[in-house]
């Protein structure tokens, strides 16, 4: 063993035979990845009971480096194909932007912007400004604030609300959601104090009048988005709500988590809760995210009544929840297709064109991509046209399932599993269902469909 590690090639060796690479790359960054793959070669020798001269072992040590290098040279964070059928797919990265989006964040992120200066007066400005005109017009809102999650939206509101005091909470609205959010726990770190009311399927409105008192800082609603609760139940509307609020002068929040803009029924959707409405209805704050059914980026928008948003806005929680300059521009411009007709507005928002796609303009997709799959590769994955369901996803629409097409993946000599694999190494991401692996066209867009179809070929070859 010791004469066959003597034979194992040094650090200067090795770097000799990569010279090149350091035209590219800084010295100390090439000489660990030499060193990384030495040590990795040891431990492959002491395992071995092959005997490899020194020669052998220096080009598999460049191989190596050359590979390492390259792997790491491309980005962790790519573009994929959602053939999931899961619209807002929290891990795929919710809404994939509209056009108008992508080409403002290209414009602010080449060079400088006007995020916080007045060009007119040439004095310092307010970032919410070239976003707040346009939720305001859409929420029905007095003004707004923006930070970079709805999470941070609810910490906010109630730490500048409530620290110190009660607030007073539905127990049916204590929710969890993805990643371990919990409202308790959202409601301990703002310094407030939890407050329970009713029952989990039952809460009516003499329930929060016994609870609110002097240590009441305000009356929170949680919009329970990602589940429903159906039965025997009962809960008090936000107009009882906001005129209990008004007579004890406490403040009503509303959580809102997805934000709806627009009545969705128009597009023979399922009916959300919508911001205006909630407004409306004597709400003094509600918050709801970006980049769920509003199709815009991450971001936490809060809205309603001037002295309250005001408040929020002096809280110096503020600066380290903001969002920043390429937040704020893919935002206005997702904000503006708003001022659009219906129609139009369904066509330039991806999240309301695919949950809104008909079903013939799926299986045409889905025809579309077998013809461009070859026959040898069709025939050994048996491939074929498929009924399917999709979903809105992110806690959006949480009961509804929309019709959609898939091109179902019936046997791979592989496995399921292991196609599906290889598929998300080659960033097309879909889901497996009864031993099937289904590529949902409803999360697809034409242009991904040659993309699709040569990771299918590329996932059997040897």
């Amino acid at each position: 063993m010791n004469k066959v590690m003597s034979q194992m090639p040094s650090v200067d060796q090795v770097l000799k035979q990569v010279d090149d690479l350091l035209l590219d790359y800084n010295h100390g960054y090439v000489v660990e990845r030499v060193r990384r793959v030495i040590e990795a070669l040891r431990d492959q020798v002491r395992e071995s009971a092959e005997l490899l001269q020194r020669a052998e072992l220096l080009v598999e040590a460049e191989r190596k480096v050359r590979r390492c290098i390259e792997l790491e040279a491309s980005p962790n964070l790519r573009r994929v194909v959602n053939a999931t059928g899961v619209i807002l797919h929290t891990g795929l990265g919710r809404a994939p932007l509209p056009a108008a989006a992508r080409e403002a964040l290209e414009q602010v992120a080449m060079g400088y912007c006007n995020l916080e200066f007045e060009l007119e007066s040439g004095r310092r400005g307010e970032r919410v400004h070239h976003v707040e005109e346009l939720i305001c017009a859409a929420a029905g809102a007095q003004a707004a604030a923006v930070v970079n999650n709805n999470a941070a939206a609810v910490l906010l509101m109630l730490d500048t609300l409530a620290r110190g005091r009660e607030v007073v909470i539905s127990r049916g609205q204590q929710v969890e959601i993805g990643g371990s959010f919990r409202m308790p726990d959202i409601i301990a770190a703002s310094g407030a104090q939890l407050r329970e009311v009713g029952t989990t399927n039952r809460t009516h409105l003499r329930d929060y009048e016994a609870a609110v008192g002097p240590d009441t800082g305000a009356i929170l609603v949680v919009h329970p988005s990602n589940y429903k609760v159906q039965g025997f139940t009962a809960e008090v509307s936000l107009g009882d709500l906001a005129g209990l609020s008004r007579r004890v002068d406490v403040p009503l929040i509303y959580d809102l988590g997805g934000g709806v803009l627009v009545d969705l029924e128009q597009w023979g959707l399922p009916p959300e809760p919508e911001v205006a409405a909630s407004l409306e209805a004597g709400v003094d704050l509600v918050s709801f995210s970006g980049d769920k059914v509003l199709g815009g980026p991450q971001a936490g928008i809060i809205a309603g009544h001037r002295d309250y948003v005001e408040r929020v806005r002096k809280n110096p929680l503020m600066r380290a929840l903001r969002c920043d300059k390429l937040v704020y521009a893919a935002l206005e411009a997702t904000l503006r297709l708003y001022r659009l007709p219906p129609e139009k507005l369904a066509e330039m928002l991806p999240t309301l064109a695919m949950m809104g796609t008909e079903i013939v303009v799926l299986e045409e997709r889905a025809q579309k991509l077998l013809g461009l799959v070859p026959d040898d590769v069709r025939d050994a994955l048996g491939l074929e046209l498929v009924e399917s369901l999709a979903q809105a996803g992110s806690g959006a629409l949480p009961l509804a399932e929309m019709p959609s097409r898939a091109v179902a993946i019936e046997s791979s000599s592989t496995g399921v599993e292991s196609l599906a694999r290889r598929l998300r190494h080659e960033g097309v991401v879909g889901r497996i269902a009864q031993d099937r692996l289904l590529l949902d066209m409803r999360t697809v867009c034409d242009e991904e469909l040659a993309w699709i179809a040569q990771a299918l070929a590329g996932a059997i070859a040897p």
